[in-house]
């Protein structure tokens, strides 16, 4: 299963929103977009979404930004890609209106595909925001203060 840029890009905002968590400025927008590469605008209409799927705080104006509605421990990766991806059709078959392939009934493709992306849902079920923000030992990525250096090579956030 390949997850789309919207999920993606709304996982990279929590992840950053969570690893910004102890800041005293609140991330922005701008500040992610540019860390990441992505678009601004883009990012904004992600952001609308995380908010209003409850999961984002946003303060417009001077001082304003973006934080996390619930601890980061909290936030289950699995519930936040079920509410971003659009499409769960693996394959063909597993839409009833548009399934037009002549082995259906008689192939278990289908049942394999979907047991495979059952498994796949619940180890994402196993894992919080938390988690993927936690230091991996031995890899680099230090936390200095309120600065944070998320990925090696990018600049750290604005403090």
């Amino acid at each position: 299963m390949r997850l789309t840029n919207w999920t993606d890009y709304s996982l990279r905002v929590l992840m950053y929103c969570a690893a910004c968590a102890q800041r005293e400025q609140p991330a922005t927008i701008s500040e992610i977009a540019e860390a990441h590469g992505i678009s601004r605008s883009h990012l904004t209409k992600i952001v609308m979404t995380l908010a209003g799927m409850g999961l984002l705080e946003t303060t417009r104006g001077r001082g304003g930004g973006l934080r996390l509605l619930k601890p980061a421990q909290d936030i289950v990766l699995g519930a936040v890609v079920r509410q971003t991806e659009t499409d769960f059709t693996l394959v063909e078959c597993f839409d009833a209106n548009h399934n037009s392939c002549r082995l259906d009934g008689h192939c278990r493709l289908k049942g394999a595909l979907q047991q495979a992306m059952e498994a796949y849902l619940t180890v994402l079920d196993g894992v919080t925001l938390a988690d993927l923000v936690a230091p991996i030992p031995g890899a680099g990525g230090t936390k200095v203060g309120t600065r944070i250096r998320l990925v090696p090579g990018l600049p750290s956030p604005r403090a």
